[in-house]
């Protein structure tokens, strides 16, 4: 078996699993928004591997941690449904995060620059 480093395609196939938070902090800072409204805006952001009970008991954890804050808010067409906004705490962890996303892209950009510098000397297509 070879030693090589065979790469990962995690990235292929959606957002990581932590980028689950960060991405719910986003989408309730664009527009407060219910369950399944937050599950269908998180697969189109990219995090397609987001299934219901995770991102209930992500969005349970973050409404006790105050990072946001819910409500049931009754149906007019079927059951109350759980409405969900962002607090000001959740601003400033949303806040946070971009930070560490910055400081990522920064580390990301040079990486991706030296690789491609060894490709040009390599005779390898960039």
């Amino acid at each position: 078996m070879s030693d090589a480093i065979v790469p990962r395609h995690d990235i292929a196939a959606g957002l990581p699993r932590t980028y689950l938070r960060p991405s719910l902090l986003l989408l309730l800072a664009e527009a407060p928004s219910h369950g399944y409204e937050l599950l269908e805006q998180l697969r189109a952001l990219g995090v397609r591997m987001a299934e219901p009970g995770g991102m209930y008991r992500a969005l349970r954890s973050m409404d006790e941690e105050g990072l946001v804050s819910s409500w049931w808010e009754p149906s007019q067409a079927g059951p109350a449904r759980r409405l969900y906004v962002i607090t000001d705490a959740g601003r400033e962890s949303l806040t946070a995060f971009a930070a560490e996303l910055r400081d990522l892209r920064w580390l990301l950009d040079g990486l991706l620059s030296r690789l491609e510098a060894i490709g040009r000397t390599m005779g390898e297509p960039t």
